[in-house]
């Protein structure tokens, strides 16, 4: 079996209507939150930034939460803008209805597949892992990895899922013999 992983390369752009330009395209930047306390309530954001005019924007994350509630080393996390938690927090889907954004993948991942070895014995299983939730549809994917027309993949590939659906789970399928 054959292991190919959907990586990103960097976060992804969020789809997020400027007020000031109206441009659809924002990005975290550096990655940086904005906590600010009111007492025994703390309010916490994701400040993102326009792609066309530069203008910050919050998304919220925490709004009047006891400082309790919220973990204290992810509290800390939320002071120091931990790299991993601005990640986790823009790939958080309940995060992303909340703010009313959506997640622009394009560029933003690649896929690292060994090279597959059709001239071996047939059939090939595959497997593909995801290690973000990166939306693409499989018919592509396998057409990309293995090098063949997506007609060819249509007919050459057996698969469990649609592969003219987009998914963002792992799968497995197996490359048939040129007839």
């Amino acid at each position: 079996m054959l292991p190919w992983t959907v990586r990103r390369t960097r976060l992804p752009l969020l789809s997020l209507r400027c007020l000031d330009c109206r441009s659809e395209s924002a990005t975290t930047g550096e990655g940086k939150f904005r906590v600010n306390a009111n007492g025994k309530l703390l309010d916490v954001w994701l400040l993102v930034r326009c792609v066309s005019c530069d203008r910050t924007s919050k998304l919220t994350v925490y709004e009047r939460a006891r400082v309790r509630s919220i973990d204290p080393a992810e509290l800390d996390g939320y002071h120091t803008n931990d790299p991993e938690l601005v990640a986790s927090t823009l790939l958080d889907p309940l995060m992303a209805r909340r703010n009313r954004f959506t997640l622009d993948w394009t560029d933003a991942w690649r896929l690292h597949a060994p090279p597959a070895r059709l001239d071996g014995p047939w059939p090939v299983q595959v497997e593909v892992v995801f290690d973000d939730p990166v939306p693409v549809r499989p018919d592509w994917l396998i057409a990309h990895g293995l090098g063949l027309s997506r007609n060819e993949v249509l007919r050459r590939i057996k698969c469990d899922i649609p592969l003219r659906r987009t998914t963002i789970a792992g799968f497995t399928f197996t490359v048939m013999a040129v007839d």
